[in-house]
């Protein structure tokens, strides 16, 4: 057994003792090493925005238990890694094994690996995975174990590990604060709220400004993202939506003459800031909660769920889409999950949005794709609202995987990347004008929306979402959701 420097804890089972924090500058060494630390002794650290790594075992010089930090206040959810290691030695190779992880599915039994850069190489890359490994282990418990194999190349360098690709609750606001020195008379920044540890709750609103004053109805389409903290494929995918949305695209301009959308890009900022995977930093699963947020412990849900009741109340706003996106852990591809109703063309008419964003997104699947009840959703946001909203608004959750994607007809695994997360979210920006069959007013630019050669019309998909057959509806409609 070995030690790891800053570790005073004595009398314990290491393996059963609690995990209460990050690692900070964590120097590890083979047991009874007490002199100067040597090239090769790593250092890990993971006291930093979105960091979590809550424990280190050494097992040789060549291996390393690594233990996640639960969420804040709830043990059940440990998913989320990201951390980084330092004072390496040119050439060195680790195993490091990721030992407590609190779910068994993974898309690590398909391919996945996860993320790493140093300070000589900034951009975030996959590892191979072929150096991944996923598996049950007799040495913890039978627990599933991710393992994978790392050589250290340049001595001077910090590598950084992450579950996936990190987007932090800094770098919104800096991506916010760049779109204000934009000045863009089209979008409005607005402070809806506070966090429990008061960060900012920003809403977006992008439109024509002539529609905020006009007496006319508006049509809105409201957005949210990273209710789940640790999903992080869902920022960049609003991200894409937002800067399609913002850009001067004819297809931009038509939907921002039409419509309203309202984007509220990071639900839990708290929990985004402090690295948990699911939970808010009190220990809440937000999108548990939609139906009595508390205003002292779910402040964020409580800001956003006012301001939906105010526009579903308001004669002149029609409140059309609410759309709430994440990321799935044992799903590829993006999918969507709608509510059902009980007339059958209320059904069909939600099925359009899906079949249209089928054309256009060829990382879409329509296969994974379903309409359900399940009771264990009920506090969801596309539950909740699907229930208190009219008939004439439709809710989805919107799932993007946190690996990759299958191309229709073929079974080869596209990794994702975080501009492939962005395109997607282009592509879902693009199926409003599908939607509202408004292409056919604008000149088809370099990034017109995508047309499969055996895709059906708009027109037609229009046609079969309002009358489509009792088969159709079968093959969307289940009780219950892939389990994430």
């Amino acid at each position: 057994m070995a030690e790891s420097r800053g570790n005073t804890e004595t009398g314990k089972d290491k393996g059963q003792e609690e995990i209460s924090g990050n690692v900070s500058k964590l120097a590890v060494s083979p047991h009874g090493y007490y002199g100067q630390l040597k090239k090769g002794h790593l250092i890990f650290d993971a006291c930093f925005e979105s960091g979590n790594l809550g424990r280190i075992d050494y097992i040789s010089e060549f291996e390393y238990d690594l233990f996640i930090r639960p969420d804040t206040c709830n043990p059940r959810f440990r998913v989320w890694f990201n951390f980084t290691v330092e004072n390496v030695r040119k050439s060195q190779r680790v195993i490091f094994n990721i030992v407590n992880f609190s779910k068994t599915k993974s898309l690590y039994r398909d391919g996945m690996a996860p993320v790493v850069k140093s300070t000589s190489r900034p951009k975030w890359q996959r590892l191979p995975s072929k150096n991944v490994y996923y598996y049950r282990c007799p040495d913890h418990h039978k627990n599933y174990v991710m393992s994978f194999a790392f050589c250290f190349d340049r001595d001077d360098d910090v590598y950084q590990f992450a579950y996936c690709y990190p987007y932090t609750y800094t770098r919104l606001q800096h991506y916010l604060e760049n779109l204000d020195k934009r000045n863009l008379d089209y979008v409005q920044r607005e402070l809806l709220g506070y966090s429990v540890q008061q960060r900012r709750v920003d809403l977006l609103t992008i439109t024509n400004p002539a529609n905020l004053v006009s007496e006319d109805e508006q049509k809105v389409a409201f957005i949210s993202a990273r209710v789940h903290p640790g999903e992080t494929p869902s920022s960049f995918v609003c991200q894409g939506i937002i800067d399609f949305l913002i850009s001067q695209h004819p297809a931009a301009i038509s939907l921002r003459d039409r419509l309203v959308f309202k984007i509220a890009p990071m639900l839990n900022p708290d929990g985004v800031y402090f690295g948990n995977y699911r939970c808010s930093l009190l220990g809440f699963d937000l999108n548990r909660h939609w139906q009595e947020p508390s205003p002292w412990a779910h402040p964020t849900l409580y800001a956003v769920k006012r301001l939906i009741v105010e526009m579903h109340n308001c004669a002149k706003t029609s409140l059309e889409f609410y759309i709430d996106i994440h990321a799935h852990s044992t799903m590829m591809n993006g999918f969507m999950y709608g509510n059902i109703f009980e007339r059958q063309d209320l059904f069909q008419k939600q099925a359009i949005f899906p079949k249209l964003l089928c054309r256009n997104a060829e990382d879409f699947s329509l296969t994974n794709t379903s309409f359900n009840k399940d009771i264990v959703k009920a506090g969801t946001g596309r539950r909740f609202l699907g229930g208190l909203l009219d008939d004439s608004s439709y809710c989805y959750t919107l799932e993007v995987s946190f690996y990759s994607y299958m191309q229709g007809g073929t079974s080869v695994a596209i990794p994702y990347t975080e501009e492939t997360y962005k395109k997607f979210g282009r592509n879902v920006a693009k199926t409003f004008m599908d939607y509202y069959q408004l292409n056919s007013s604008i000149t088809a630019g370099p990034e017109a929306p995508i047309t499969r050669e055996k895709s059906p019309g708009v027109a037609a998909v229009h046609q079969q979402g309002a009358g489509g057959s009792q088969k159709g509806q079968k093959s969307l409609l289940t009780t219950k959701e892939h389990p994430k």
